[in-house]
């Protein structure tokens, strides 16, 4: 079991608070995914769950952590050692075979646990996947997990949600991938930034992901027709108290002095008026204010993008995909035209994403198209050290970069986020830049890797419909089903064999 009481987080940057007073138990059964926009704490709280001292460099922490049973905690990243280190010695000290049970599902070669090679030179499926092995060999008795699905292929994803679904082991997770929420988590925490992100609301909903966007938009809705109820009869009751007062005002200006009997009396009728308004002014304060919600971010790309759907967009035959003389695939043939919408998919370490940068390195030079290309890897295109209107400025006019800051405020960047640097937001909201530079720069050719990994499940459905809705054309790399099924109107299997249809 692992609880949290009255947990309290502050960023030590802005003072902007987290979570207040925030307390939560994790249960047997349990499989708790943690929602919200990026940059609302998500990972943080994870962090502090798992080790509080762990955000203490960024963070003012107030409550307690009690856990009862060993944890086990998948971070986001691994760090720059461990992605160093050999598998062989991050294995060194676990029982591999004794742990076969909870491996084999992995779907690795038990060579890799006993390889040579660095955890640096595996794929980012295959990284996530030795990640967790050794977490596994643990038996832990409590499962933190941030972003477990990164990287993986379809196959595997599969796997994770049957194994949160299924594992006697309570989860608390974060995920961007919709599907694994609404098919693993009984237990919804949604972190919150109101007001321009000046206060925060955590809610904890013990039900399914569907149910609970079920019951939060009509929880909302009738707020909302109480809240417009309660103000439509307050104002008719204001008008009609307006009418006496002015009609007794006007009786108590006209009526003569030879009648002072009528002059109390009216005096007495003004005040039990001016009550009866004071009355209605204590009942306002009780009405239920218009729901408040943080909303999903605002973007889309110019409706007036399009390409000739006759026009050759990417025509490439390669013999051989290799990387370090290692061949993945071979006969890879892809024909793109304008308009198509390509999803590349397949399993960890085929080559999609050596692919796609072969794609880009074609593509990009090319005058006659205005293409663009999101790598998996942000600090491939990002200068972490730049702010995102200073990386904006640097390729854009003024009045671009004016766009940029209303655009930036529409995807939810408070003003210290927009000056910042790009380092220090998170990997959802450097996917944003990278959203708003196509946007900015008018691209008809996106090339995407990735593109909705850092989303989260409010802000993947205007993603995904920004990019269904796009006229012109999309190569990408994906393991998310939905991305795959909405967007995307060719899917593409990447194998040894090359490209084939789905």
């Amino acid at each position: 079991m692992l609880e949290l009481l009255n947990v309290s987080l502050f960023l030590k940057a802005d003072q902007r608070t987290l979570t207040e007073n925030f307390s939560f138990t994790l249960l047997p059964g349990d499989k708790a995914a943690l929602i919200g926009e990026e940059g609302n704490g998500k990972s943080t709280l994870l962090k502090y769950a798992n080790d509080p001292s762990s955000v203490s460099a960024y963070c003012d922490c107030g409550g307690k952590v009690i856990k009862k049973g060993k944890c086990g905690y998948l971070a986001q990243l691994a760090s720059d050692e461990l992605l160093s280190t050999p598998v062989c010695d991050i294995f060194a000290d676990a029982d591999v075979a004794e742990c076969f049970d909870v491996l084999t599902p992995l779907g690795l070669d038990f060579s890799f646990y006993y390889s040579p090679r660095p955890l640096s030179t595996f794929s980012g499926g295959e990284k996530v996947k030795l990640r967790l092995a050794r977490i596994l060999c643990e038996r832990p008795e409590i499962l933190l997990l941030d972003e477990p699905t990164n990287d993986l292929d379809i196959e595997t994803l599969e796997w994770m949600e049957e194994f949160i679904k299924n594992s006697g082991i309570p989860v608390l997770f974060v995920s961007h991938d919709e599907m694994l929420i609404e098919n693993a988590a009984n237990v919804i925490i949604h972190l919150e930034q109101l007001t321009r992100k000046t206060k925060c609301r955590t809610t904890i909903c013990r039900a399914n992901y569907a149910d609970y966007i079920s019951h939060r938009r009509a929880a909302f809705d009738h707020q909302e027709t109480v809240a417009a109820k309660q103000r439509e009869d307050y104002r008719k009751q204001m008008e009609r108290w307006r009418h006496i007062y002015d009609r007794v005002n006007h009786e108590q200006r006209t009526i003569s002095r030879q009648n002072p009997g009528g002059a109390r009396l009216l005096k007495k009728k003004m005040h039990s008026v001016l009550s009866m308004g004071k009355r209605f002014e204590r009942e306002k304060e009780n009405f239920l204010d218009y729901p408040e919600e943080e909303e999903a971010i605002l973007t889309r790309f110019d409706p007036t993008i399009s390409l000739p759907r006759g026009k050759t967009v990417l025509d490439m035959e390669l013999p051989e995909l290799s990387v370090d003389g290692r061949v993945l695939a071979r006969d890879v043939s892809l024909k793109v035209y304008g308009g198509e919408h390509i999803g590349i998919t397949g399993v960890n370490g085929c080559g999609k994403s050596t692919l796609l940068r072969l794609i880009a390195a074609a593509l990009l030079p090319r005058e006659d198209i205005r293409a663009a290309y999101m790598p998996q890897d942000y600090g491939e295109a990002l200068d972490y050290s730049l702010s995102p209107v200073e990386y904006l400025a640097r390729l854009y006019s003024k009045d671009d970069i004016t766009r940029a800051r209303t655009y930036l405020g529409s995807m939810k960047f408070t003003h210290k986020e927009m000056t910042g640097p790009i380092s220090a937001l998170s990997g959802g909201q450097r996917a944003k830049i990278l959203f708003l530079d196509m946007v900015l720069k008018g691209a008809n050719v996106l090339i995407l890797d990735e593109p909705t990994r850092n989303f989260s499940p409010l802000s993947g459905p205007v993603v995904r419909k920004a990019l269904s809705d796009f006229g012109g054309t999309i190569i990408s790399v994906s393991h998310d089903r939905k991305y795959l099924h909405t967007v995307c109107d060719r899917v593409l299997i990447l194998d040894e064999n090359g490209l084939h249809s789905l």
